[in-house]
Formats: C-alpha cells, structure tokens, sequence
C-alpha cells in the first residue's frame, strides 16, 4: 500500500484527464519521494488545492470507545464506512505517477517502482478531513484508501491503493456508498509497471 508516492508529470497534462482547464491547476516540481506529514496535491469537487498527507482523527474513539490517536496515512477501504475514525470526512483523489513498495528481510529491502505501463497519471481514491489546531488553526489532510493487492503487486505487498479510471473520479466524488463501494478493487492485471527503483534519493524531494 502506498508509505510513498511519487508525482512527476507536469500537472497541467494531469488537469486535462480530469476535465480540468489548465490554468486551474497547482504549480508543482517533479516530486520522487513523497512521504507522509507532507503536503499533496488533491483534488476534490472544489478542485486542486494542498492537504497534509496523514489524518489525525482528533475527538474519534475506535469500537472499544478509546480515542484514535495515531495519525492514518491509509484507510481500508472495506471498513471504510464502518469505522468511527472516518465518519463525517469528505473525498479526494490523489494523483500519482507511481508509488514504491519494498521486498525483503529489514536492512536488506529492495525498492521497486509501480507506475502504469503506458505512462498515464493514476488517481488513488482518498477521504479528507480538516484538522483543527490552537489559534484557529486548521489544517486539510487526506488518507489514500486501500484494496487486496492486484496480481501483479502481491507478490511484493498484500494491499495497494485504490485506483480510479480517469471517468470514474468524479463518480466516486459524488457516488452514494454502494456505488463507491463498487469502485475499491484492485487495479486489473497487466496495466502496471513494476521494476526495482534504482537512483533514488530517499532524503530528497
């Protein structure tokens, strides 16, 4: 599942994909390790805009009644409507040009990199939610939602992130829950990429 993404492609070819006029998209460099408590482009029904990558479900208990209170990069899209740490949030897409998994007995990981084949952007499916601080501070963050892993990811991971055809993300924007629930499978076969990441700076952008 993704624990870090990559966005390479020049966001004014993303807005196209998504029905968007280029001129309503956000600046953004090449970015090739995006890790949580970042901020990320999203894109909502209000548009693009920047939200920090991890919610803090602040006020929610879990089932036994305690307070959540770990910060949640991902979110199981199974028990997505079930869970009390994810009521009342909202949706987003996150768009990627890949994201990296690791394989392999600790300190000896292997990277690898999984990005569509025919090297179209992707769009996970996501929930957003507003974080407030002290001052008056509040702060949009967004979760990517996860799946059971495609044939092509599980043999290097048991989940992956789920993926939106381009004429499905505005769908699951507005979907009623049966609808959204019918779009968090995994990814069909042989549309990705994968190959070990090599040349990447793990500390840099």
């Amino acid at each position: 599942m993704p624990g870090r993404f990559f966005l390479t492609h020049d966001m004014t070819d993303v807005a196209p994909v998504l029905d968007v006029e280029a001129d309503n998209v956000l600046a953004q460099r090449p970015r090739h390790n995006i890790s949580p408590g970042q901020e990320i482009v999203t894109f909502t029904a209000d548009g693009f805009s920047l939200m920090r990558w991890g919610i803090i479900p602040v006020g929610r208990v879990n089932a036994r009644g305690r307070p959540v209170m770990e910060t949640l990069i991902n979110a199981r899209s199974e028990t997505l409507f079930e869970k009390s740490a994810y009521q009342g949030v909202g949706r987003a897409v996150v768009p990627a040009t890949g994201w990296y998994e690791w394989t392999g007995e600790r300190r000896r990981k292997k990277p690898w990199r999984l990005s569509a084949k025919d090297g179209a952007p992707l769009f996970f499916a996501a929930v957003t939610d507003v974080w407030a601080g002290p001052g008056d501070l509040r702060v949009p963050q967004v979760a990517i939602l996860t799946c059971a892993p495609s044939q092509d990811v599980a043999p290097i991971h048991h989940r992956m992130g789920v993926l939106l055809e381009p004429s499905n993300v505005r769908v699951w924007l507005a979907a009623e829950t049966e609808q959204a629930q019918s779009m968090f499978k995994p990814w069909p076969n042989g549309r990705l990429s994968i190959k070990e990441a090599k040349n990447v700076d793990w500390n840099g952008p």
